[in-house]
């Protein structure tokens, strides 16, 4: 099935061993499963290196599109049909997981730049390459995915600061204009945006590409800075000492030197996020951002943050799917909660910073003789 050996990370336990399972509404979480079983007939998902096969997803796969599910009570049963909990161990120095959240802003733009209307939001330059071990020159940062096209090798591409003081300049590159640099920068942190026009149109955009520098989060730089107590970091307080801070906007923005393109895309479902790293519109409430290379899009994770009441003033303890991944996601209990769309979202996605207990939900086929 796999040539990739199942984790010992993974620690099978009973669905009684979840806390909370019993009390879960899982039908929105089996409809956000479907949305990504449909899409592996399209391109299959590649195998994380934590050994969950994509192939051993067929028989949960095919099932979930073929069989009608309009209830939790058959939501469960299709979960524990095809599935056996595994608690994920999380690696040293970490002694839990830990989630935090994401969403999706909704901001004012204009289609030209104005008065009011002056920071871009930009499309993947043409000089921008994909860089791997195959074409990286010599002497490159191995973590760079992507460079700049020179007319001998590919070169580090600019970063933030060089972008912001015009690197890109002239080059048609805007796809829309806001107003604050600020809302700029988060809808960069978050990889996507809903776009409310001046001319009353709604448009999206998403992630479309990277400079390629490593992710640096403002609100360590600030606790580091002792600006804001470290257990205190949350969006809302960054933003409101930003806020008052005005004159030290760019000082602290350009200490992330990861600049972030975007695409535009469709709004075809209101009630859903965009379309994410696996393809399929996320699931507010549902979806999760994991480590990529660990993990397998479409696993199903149920997530036990008791300290976590941000969602619905309840301990969070909810089955999501891995839908989406992010550069700031990394080791295999480590997770980004999608919120959904709007200022409400963000309310909650900016407070969750959580501790969190961990368990894959693993296709029966592959944990076969895997003892308890």
């Amino acid at each position: 099935m796999t040539t990739v050996p199942l984790s010992p990370l993974f620690r099978p336990v009973g669905f009684d061993d979840l806390p909370g399972w019993a009390d879960d509404d899982l039908l929105r979480a089996f409809e956000a499963f479907r949305r990504s079983a449909i899409q592996v007939l399209t391109k299959p998902y590649r195998t994380g290196s934590l050994g969950v096969a994509c192939e051993s997803f067929a028989a949960a796969n095919t099932d979930s599109r073929e069989t009608p599910v309009h209830t939790a009570s058959a939501a469960r049963a299709f979960f524990q049909r095809h599935f056996v909990p595994a608690r994920v161990t999380p690696t040293a120095p970490a002694l839990s997981g830990f989630v935090t959240g994401f969403y999706e802003p909704v901001v004012a733009a204009s289609s030209v730049r104005t008065e009011t209307f002056t920071v871009p939001l930009l499309a993947r330059p043409d000089d921008l390459v994909d860089i791997d071990d195959q074409n990286r020159p010599a002497g490159m940062d191995p973590y760079l995915a992507f460079a700049r096209r020179t007319d001998s090798e590919p070169v580090e591409y600019h970063d933030r600061p060089a972008i912001e003081q015009g690197a890109l300049a002239g080059r048609g590159l805007e796809i829309a204009w806001l107003a604050s640099k600020v809302d700029a920068f988060f809808i960069h942190v978050q990889g996507a945006a809903r776009l409310r026009m001046t001319d009353g149109a709604t448009r999206r955009i998403t992630y479309a590409a990277k400079s390629g520098h490593r992710f640096t989060g403002i609100g360590r730089v600030l606790a580091d800075l002792g600006e804001i107590p470290l257990e205190k970091v949350t969006m809302q307080s960054i933003r409101a000492w930003l806020a008052g801070h005005p004159d030290r906007i760019d000082e602290i923005l350009w200490q992330n030197r990861s600049f972030i393109f975007f695409r535009e895309a469709e709004v075809d479902d209101a009630d859903l996020g965009p379309v994410a790293a696996a393809k399929v519109p996320l699931t507010p409430g549902r979806s999760i951002a994991v480590d990529r290379l660990l993990h397998t899009f479409g696993t199903p994770f149920y997530i036990d943050a008791p300290s976590l009441k941000a969602f619905d003033d309840r301990k969070f303890r909810r089955l999501m799917i891995a839908q989406d991944t992010g550069s700031a996601i990394t080791g295999p209990a480590r997770g980004d909660l999608f919120a959904g769309s709007g200022d409400a979202a963000g309310e909650i996605a900016g407070v969750v910073r959580n501790a969190a207990d961990f368990y894959a939900l693993l296709p029966r086929p592959l944990i076969a003789g895997v003892g308890r």
